[in-house]
């Protein structure tokens, strides 16, 4: 049974992380989306994921209004579902594997983050909460976005598929003709919102 399952009177929950890679605007629209369909969303952001949040979407404060600007306007109860989690606060819920949640996105994932979370590194809580949520066998999506890669990336991520998690890269498919980087940024968050089992209507499909 599911955690939403085991639990119907809370809304879904889950865990997004923000690590280093080049890729800010995947974890903004990931954001956005989760928060729309109502989830409560922890967020937790690398020391480098936040000069990732400034050099790319010139975030100074992981607040709503920065995070996400197409919810400033119309922000509704999303302030109050949106938790932000220091990296260092390794003692903080999402640590534990008695706070259930309905599944975690590293978004993106940084090849550092993406070994540290391989090598059962938990020194920091957004590769902890990542090694807690394989434990408990509940989904860990990992958008690896660096190229090209290593063996040493390609081990870290034999690894973590053996031990439960989906490696989610960010590659478009440009079979849906997108006009623009929304369009690509879509694709992806599009796959990592099925992956979580969260209901979307973004163009991501194949219709044949």
């Amino acid at each position: 049974m599911s955690p939403a399952a085991a639990h119907p009177s809370r809304p879904r929950r889950f865990v997004v992380g923000v690590s280093g890679a080049s890729g800010a605007l995947y974890a903004r629209r990931l954001l956005e989306l989760l928060l729309r369909s109502g989830s409560e969303v922890h967020l937790v952001v690398s020391e480098y994921g936040q000069r990732l949040l400034f050099d790319e979407l010139q975030v100074r404060k992981l607040e709503l209004a920065q995070l996400v600007p197409a919810l400033a306007t119309d922000p509704g109860d999303s302030e109050s579902r949106l938790i932000v989690h220091p990296n260092k606060d390794v003692g903080a819920v999402i640590a534990s594997g008695s706070f259930l949640h309905d599944g975690m996105a590293v978004v993106p994932c940084s090849s550092t983050s993406l070994g540290a979370i391989a090598s059962g590194s938990g020194s920091n809580l957004l590769t902890r909460a990542a090694m807690v949520t394989l434990k408990e066998r509940r989904p860990l999506i990992v958008c690896h976005r660096e190229m090209p890669l290593s063996l040493i990336d390609i081990e870290n991520m034999r690894t973590l598929a053996l031990a439960g998690a989906t490696i989610c890269p960010p590659n478009p498919g440009f079979y849906l003709n997108p006009q623009g980087i929304d369009d690509i940024v879509d694709f992806t968050v599009g796959k990592v919102l099925d992956l979580l089992g969260v209901g979307h209507t973004l163009k991501t499909r194949w219709e044949g």
